[in-house]
């Protein structure tokens, strides 16, 4: 069975529609800056914040919270693309790390109670606003919880039991993500630097990301490339809670399982949207395994250094990504790279490269306690 990839949205500080996202980054603009907000974080940090000022129109429900706001939109946007949706035959998958985090903070001035913080809770919200029989399935394992729920949704089409799922992930800044991060030592202040030699550490944002997946390509509404989610892999090293593994064994063996999932072999590979966080363990892990695998002259870039580290979004919002740079045959630069700062030579894209044409392309993920999960799309038509 086929599980093809129909329609999508990317809601960020850059933009909230597919769109306005790949051409920011296309204008090598980014999401991330000072934010000075008291309620996040006691003193200014770096990252990228969805303000209400900016995108008044993505806040207009007050019963619901911030980042339910968030999924509305992005979930409402995604399915005008793809209108002839059975939804009896549509399953939910939401991917989230921290969901609602906010409401358990001490700053926290709204009237949500505190049982909204429940990743049920979140789904049976989103299924009620939606008018969907199924309640959804809630994917958070940590940083690879985009791609682990696309898989999530592919299995279930499989199953026979649908036809088609809104695969949607979000995650938003909280005091409770940031003091962790800033805890680990792992934030930068700068803008983060993925594989560079003077990376510092990751930048965090919020985003939401939705991807309406099918068995059936006609219903998309427009005109385009088809891709297909050929196959996935997810592996995981158990090397510490919060390290990978320093010889990349789990990430290499995600890949060889997407891989062998895929029916295809690794010189297949055109282009590689890897993980790219811009701490010292995680970028050098991904240059052992690739170059370990024979995926070291692949064009690899990171998206990080225009959204930040979207958390639960991060899988998903990548991965459209991936697929829209897929469909108009060019791949996006890799901001703020400039001297290779891992051991292991890596052909990252330093900047915008016209006229490539992916027929299969890896994207890959990695996160805490050792989980990585990898995912491989494949284009048809030019």
């Amino acid at each position: 069975m086929k599980i093809y990839s129909v329609a999508d949205n990317i809601t960020s500080p850059l933009g909230i529609t597919t769109i306005d996202n790949f051409e920011a980054c296309l204008n090598d603009e980014t999401g991330i800056k000072t934010i000075e907000n008291s309620d996040l974080y006691p003193t200014s940090f770096l990252g990228g914040l969805i303000e209400k000022n900016t995108f008044p129109e993505l806040f207009q429900e007050d019963k619901y919270t911030h980042l339910e706001n968030l999924f509305i939109h992005s979930i409402k946007d995604a399915l005008q693309k793809a209108p002839e949706i059975d939804e009896g035959r549509t399953a939910l998958v939401i991917s989230t790390t921290k969901g609602n985090i906010d409401l358990l903070a001490p700053t926290y001035k709204g009237e949500m109670p505190a049982e909204r913080v429940l990743l049920s809770s979140l789904a049976k919200t989103l299924s009620v606003y939606f008018g969907l029989s199924h309640s959804g399935v809630v994917v958070s394992n940590a940083c690879i919880s985009g791609v682990s729920a696309l898989l999530t949704a592919k299995m279930l089409i499989e199953t026979g039991q649908y036809d088609h799922a809104i695969v949607t992930g979000g995650d938003i800044l909280s005091e409770f993500t940031i003091s962790g991060f800033q805890c680990l030592k792992a934030m930068s202040d700068e803008p983060c630097q993925p594989y560079d030699t003077d990376r510092k550490g990751i930048s965090l944002g919020e985003a939401c990301g939705t991807m309406i997946v099918s068995n059936q390509h006609p219903i998309e509404k427009e005109d385009r490339p088809m891709i297909e989610i050929l196959g996935g892999g997810q592996a995981n090293d158990a090397n510490h809670i919060s390290g990978p593994s320093r010889t990349g064994e789990g990430l290499k063996n995600a890949i060889k399982r997407a891989i062998k999932a895929s029916h295809i072999s690794i010189e297949d590979i055109d282009y590689i949207n890897a993980h790219g966080t811009a701490t010292s363990f995680n970028d050098e892990m991904e240059a052992i395994a690739f170059d370990t695998l024979g995926l070291s002259q692949i064009p690899l870039n990171s998206l990080k250094g225009f959204f930040g580290h979207t958390l639960g979004a991060a899988g998903i919002i990548e991965s459209i990504m991936t697929i829209e740079q897929m469909r108009r045959n060019l791949l996006i630069s890799t901001k703020n790279f400039k001297n290779m700062g891992v051991s292991k030579k890596l052909n990252i894209v330093e900047e915008i490269i016209p006229e490539f044409k992916s027929t299969y392309a890896l994207k890959t993920t990695s996160g805490f306690g050792g989980c990585n999960a990898a995912i491989i799309f494949q284009k048809y038509g030019n």
